[in-house]
């Protein structure tokens, strides 16, 4: 049966207790799926779609607002369903979300981490996040992949509360980094930096972010990973280059743009994370 968001407690509220609210989530997950536990979960971003279909059978799929804290997606290149996918022939479970809340979207930073926080709570130990970026290499063609290596948080927030200190030192795991390379030695890795967006960065930000150490510039990711440490996960991030970052080239940026080079390279982009989840 579908769960109701709305007797479902408000992660914008600050007495609400954010764990909790994926411990709830996570338990419709289970419910709905049939599994006790899954073991690795995917966020899926622009030009990633494929891969769930790549991965394994799609058991179960179920609809973001029939659990508690989701919400419909709010972009266009997103699919609003999570998956229970088992991985290849094992007995083995892969969460994989369709979409991500977005740090732009006003809904606050607990809901942007909320799907790595259920996915903690839903007894992954490993969580892949994909993104569509700007490149700020130009020899990376848009429907490159380039494994992230670090990153640099320009969201001026942070997803922990309180006098949680939390070491991000090797937060991109160099091991899940190594499988990726063992499936394709052709990888490139960079730094990735997050800005607020929704806008796009000005020519001039986006040389502040080359100068910082940015090779990939985006609005997603940072805060998810740091969450994810904080959970106990071993992150690996993998971004698509859509587009060349705002004064990188002389085109004019668009969202329809992302989305056609997210498609054009769709199939690649499946095929390699579905072999890489294959080989965690």
């Amino acid at each position: 049966m579908p769960v109701s968001n709305a007797a479902a407690p408000d992660l914008s509220d600050p007495t609400t207790d954010p764990f909790a609210v994926a411990e709830a989530a996570a338990q419709v997950v289970a419910d709905r799926s049939g599994a006790d536990k899954h073991d690795i979960a995917l966020v899926l971003g622009s030009g990633w779609g494929e891969t769930a279909d790549r991965i394994g059978e799609t058991l179960v799929e179920i609809d973001n607002a029939d659990v508690p804290g989701f919400a419909k997606a709010a972009v266009a290149g997103h699919k609003g369903v999570m998956r229970s996918v088992r991985i290849g022939d094992t007995d083995r479970r892969a969460l994989v979300f369709g979409t991500r809340t977005h740090f732009y979207e006003g809904r606050g930073v607990r809901a942007v981490v909320h799907g790595v926080r259920t996915a903690a709570a839903a007894g992954c130990s490993t969580i892949v996040l994909t993104n569509g970026c700007g490149g700020l290499n130009p020899a990376w063609a848009p429907g490159t992949p380039v494994l992230i290596r670090d990153h640099l948080n320009l969201t001026a927030t942070s997803p922990i509360e309180g006098a949680n200190f939390v070491d991000l030192t090797d937060l991109y795991s160099p091991r899940l980094r190594e499988v990726a390379r063992a499936v394709d030695p052709g990888l490139d890795e960079g730094v990735y930096a997050q800005f607020r967006g929704p806008h796009y960065e000005t020519p001039a930000e986006v040389q502040m972010a080359k100068t910082l150490g940015a090779d990939l510039v985006g609005m997603s990711t940072t805060l998810e990973a740091i969450a994810a440490r904080q959970s106990g996960l071993e992150v690996l991030g993998v971004s698509l280059v859509t587009n060349l970052a705002a004064g990188i080239s002389d085109q004019p940026l668009s969202h329809q743009e992302v989305i056609e080079a997210g498609q054009a390279a769709a199939e690649r982009c499946g095929r390699l994370l579905a072999a890489v989840v294959t080989e965690i």
